[in-house]
């Protein structure tokens, strides 16, 4: 008895620092696998084929614990070669998250003369892909704006996709989210169904409004070009953070617009998100 009392505080904090170590060591953020100044190779677990020009990539990580490490918002650097041999680079943007254990995936649209496109066009399963990163500027933490607008065109729907899954399966995150998706047609929409199951899931949390410029026949969606009517039917309009009652500051923080698509379809966006009063410090473009 006198010898557990003797030592009983010692015996306490010993514990108590075997805990704080194990808490430390269980709790810590894996680390990622990619490196944002070497390239490092992963294999290719399967390939499916959505569209004669579109295909989703599988590629394993090291271990099926493991996280490929990138930031929400951010993108990768994909290495390969084209048609000639010659060595080619492109930025291109997961589907998944870091809560997507051992693999990571990629959904890539293939164009006939895109140089990119041909190596992924050739890849087969077990081959390897060079990738290196994380890239990109964007930077996102819950809270930072209340709502997002997002206007994608074509494969510029990756970087949104993700976005958005970060945001709405993040339990405390109450951001909510509209997006306007552009393409030539039906056949073009990227993503379709797992953007329709999180409109689905998400309901008053996310909304997507697609645009066809080539629509089928009994369309209810947008036709043509991106409008600055379309823009203003669905986003919320410009707005500024109260600071107190009768004061407002001069950013506008509330809401943030991401835009992601061809150049020529950035360019009028842009002018169409200045013309409705959107400053630029609510605008980023991927």
């Amino acid at each position: 008895m006198d010898f557990l009392e003797e030592h009983e505080i010692p015996i306490v904090i010993s514990v108590f620092s075997v805990s704080i170590v194990a808490f430390l060591l269980f709790s810590k953020k894996p680390k990622g696998c990619i490196d944002p100044d070497k390239f490092r190779d992963f294999k290719l677990l399967k390939r499916t084929q959505l569209s004669h020009n579109v295909a989703k990539f599988r590629f394993a990580l090291p271990t099926p614990t493991s996280v490929l490490g990138l930031p929400i918002g951010q993108h990768i650097i994909c290495r390969g070669t084209d048609s000639q041999g010659q060595e080619v680079t492109k930025p291109y943007t997961p589907t998944t998250l870091d809560t997507d254990l051992g693999y990571f995936e990629l959904v890539v649209k293939m164009y006939p003369q895109g140089r990119m496109s041909h190596h992924f066009r050739e890849m087969k399963e077990g081959d390897y892909l060079s990738v290196k990163g994380p890239k990109g500027q964007f930077k996102y933490r819950p809270g930072d704006a209340r709502a997002f607008g997002m206007i994608a065109g074509g494969s510029g729907i990756t970087p949104m996709f993700q976005v958005a899954r970060a945001i709405l399966e993040d339990e405390s995150d109450k951001t909510k989210l509209d997006l306007i998706y552009a393409n030539e047609t039906a056949d073009d929409i990227l993503l379709k169904e797992e953007l329709d199951t999180l409109a689905t899931k998400y309901y008053g949390r996310f909304k997507v409004y697609y645009v066809l410029n080539q629509p089928p026949e009994g369309w209810t969606g947008g036709v043509g070009f991106v409008s600055k009517e379309m823009i203003e039917e669905h986003f919320p309009e410009p707005a500024f953070d109260i600071k107190k009652k009768g004061e407002f500051s001069k950013k506008p923080m509330n809401l943030q617009i991401l835009r992601c698509g061809p150049p020529a379809m950035n360019k009028a966006m842009a002018g169409h998100l200045e013309a409705l009063g959107y400053g630029p410090d609510a605008l980023f473009q991927f």
